[in-house]
């Protein structure tokens, strides 16, 4: 399955959702330091810097739609700031122009709380025509040596005598990745400091705007399972 992946950050949706078995085929990133993180690791996958320009006429067409967009006025770190407006909109404008099969989205906790916007999300899926579910699911969960509670959204399109989708599974005890070859190790001491402020300061920008690819990756199976069974109904 084909995916396009918007506000890559340092590809940590992308990393996932490839070693589940799909194909990454374009990505939406505006942060300079972290293009330099994509271009490593994707070469060859084109990447785009704002989202506003990107139109679905443009791009490749994909099966999966993943990101987890800025949504800074439901971080419970932005409280008294001046902050910007959610990206949300332009996230659901390009699933009405791409309608892929599946929609997967990222953010913080917050995002759940009354008037934070999830009636928003939910609301444009649903006129896209995609059912959804959703759950909080923490990097601990997936053996991570910290919290990182996040929402985790899955909308998908669900046609008569297709199976559902669910997040309803246990996750702490998934021993193909608490005890994969890329298992966790003890964070690094210091992030970088020799590499000077500024290197550092980027660095921990993208470390914290960024996700563990456990989690995606556990999604993507699921979602490759469930078109397994759609397949094998035909």
């Amino acid at each position: 399955m084909k995916v396009g992946s918007l506000f890559a950050g340092i590809g940590g949706f992308d990393l996932g959702l490839e070693r589940a078995g799909m194909q990454v085929v374009w990505q939406v990133e505006q942060d300079p330091w972290c293009q330099r993180i994509l271009n490593k690791h994707w070469p060859d996958v084109p990447c785009y810097t704002d989202i506003h320009d990107v139109k679905g006429t443009h791009v490749e067409p994909v099966d999966v739609l993943c990101g987890g967009f800025p949504c800074p006025v439901v971080s419970q770190a932005a409280r008294g700031r001046n902050v910007a407006v959610s990206l949300w909109p332009e996230y659901a404008r390009l699933v009405r122009e791409l309608q892929p099969s599946y929609v997967i989205v990222e953010n913080v906790e917050g995002l759940l709380s009354a008037g934070r916007g999830f009636g928003d999300v939910l609301g444009d899926l649903a006129a896209c025509g995609f059912d959804a579910v959703w759950r909080v699911l923490r990097a601990s969960d997936f053996g991570a040596p910290h919290h990182r509670a996040r929402v985790w959204l899955v909308g998908y399109t669900h046609r008569d005598g297709e199976p559902d989708f669910s997040l309803d599974d246990e996750v702490a005890g998934v021993p193909w990745l608490r005890e994969s070859v890329w298992g966790w190790a003890a964070a690094p001491v210091g992030l970088g400091v020799a590499d000077g402020v500024l290197e550092r300061l980027d660095r921990l920008r993208g470390l914290g705007n960024s996700l563990v690819p456990q989690i995606p990756e556990w999604i993507g199976g699921r979602i490759l399972a469930r078109e397994a069974e759609i397949h094998a109904q035909v």
